[in-house]
């Protein structure tokens, strides 16, 4: 197995009902969406692109592009990092992590194309070469309390903490952040099919819907073609899961995040929400609340169904509105947001940083 094609033909086999290049489910979207909420899982993960970066110069390239201190990046270490205009705006939310020398920044597939053509516009004379690398590496994920002991019996090292990953019998595992352990798993075709089918021995396949959601569950955020260039990396939270850093130096964008990090202007935070009826929200829709008359106090980042129905939602909302009254979706009069607990602390009342 040696090429994305031939992963998705093997997929097909395992019984994956694709869409728009995306496994949507393997059969019972229902029974999944439930799993992933108490049970363990597995899931494909071709949504989610791969640029590879390597050459003597690969890291300093990142480190003069992204949000992050790609320094830290290593064998044992991923980071979240952000790509910025030069107005602070992001254009693409990676992970990062390397292998063999070679950095990988993980992104959604929808903004490969894009993402990669601007990143190679500033190499210049850099020795660095950036690939498109999705064809050579297969991933995918796994969740749930069971998913640790399931990967020891393959031999691997489940990492014990977030952003934690390791590298063995030809398999790099990521530890990623989640109410319930959860990994993705990076292996070359040949070794990722085998592998694939003793894990879903233990576990229930699910589509790659579900994967996002888990997302949601650890407020993760995302940028997608909706929503580029709509939030500085604070708005969606990028600085409390650990995508920032603040003294590595300059990047594009350096400035307006810093400012927004020094002088407290920040007004728009991320939250999670519940929308319990109706259909699925898209990225970029707009959010509404009482003290925003007129016009919207938030946008949709991303929203999936819920294992025990509705969809649960990611927003970044003006932080006045959070508490200032129920917030509604796509119009004042439209379906109520019912916010839902965060996994890491927010502010939650821009008058508090000044008591």
């Amino acid at each position: 197995m040696r090429s994305g094609q031939e992963w998705q033909d093997f997929l097909q086999t395992e019984g994956a009902v694709q869409v728009d290049g995306e496994v949507s489910h393997f059969g019972d979207p229902v029974l999944e969406r439930r799993t992933a909420g108490e049970g363990d899982i597995i899931a494909d993960l071709s949504h989610l692109a791969l640029i590879s970066a390597d050459g003597e110069d690969a890291g300093s390239f990142l480190q003069g592009q992204l949000s992050n201190d790609i320094r830290l990046v290593s064998a044992t270490h991923s980071k979240i990092a952000g790509y910025c205009t030069p107005q602070g705006r992001m254009l693409a939310i990676f992970r990062i992590f390397m292998r063999d020398g070679t950095y990988f920044l993980q992104v959604p597939a929808s903004l490969l194309e894009p993402t990669l053509k601007r990143l190679r516009m500033f190499v210049l004379r850099a020795k660095v070469r950036l690939d498109d690398a999705g064809g050579s590496w297969m991933r995918i994920g796994v969740s749930g309390p069971g998913t640790p002991a399931a990967l020891s019996a393959e031999g691997l090292v489940p990492p014990d903490t977030a952003d934690a990953c390791a590298t063995d019998r030809g398999v790099t595992v990521l530890r990623i952040a989640g109410p319930v352990p959860r990994f993705e798993l990076i292996a070359a075709g040949e070794v990722m099919a085998p592998l694939w089918k003793r894990l879903r021995t233990r576990l229930t396949a699910v589509g790659a819907g579900v994967w996002s959601w888990l997302d949601i569950a650890a407020a993760i955020p995302t940028v997608l073609p909706q929503t580029l260039e709509q939030f500085v990396p604070q708005m969606a939270n990028l600085d409390l899961v650990g995508g920032i850093s603040f003294n590595k130096g300059c990047y594009p964008g350096q400035e307006i995040v810093a400012r927004m990090h020094y002088l407290g202007r920040l007004k728009q935070r991320m939250v999670r929400a519940r929308v319990d009826t109706g259909t699925q929200p898209g990225p970029g829709a707009p959010v509404y609340a009482p003290d925003f008359t007129g016009q919207s106090a938030g946008t949709v980042v991303d929203a999936r169904p819920a294992p025990e129905g509705g969809f649960d939602v990611l927003a970044v909302v003006q932080l006045s509105s959070i508490h200032n009254g129920e917030l509604k979706l796509d119009s004042p009069a439209g379906r109520a947001l019912r916010l839902l607990p965060m996994p890491y602390t927010i502010e939650p009342d821009p008058a508090a940083s000044k008591r």
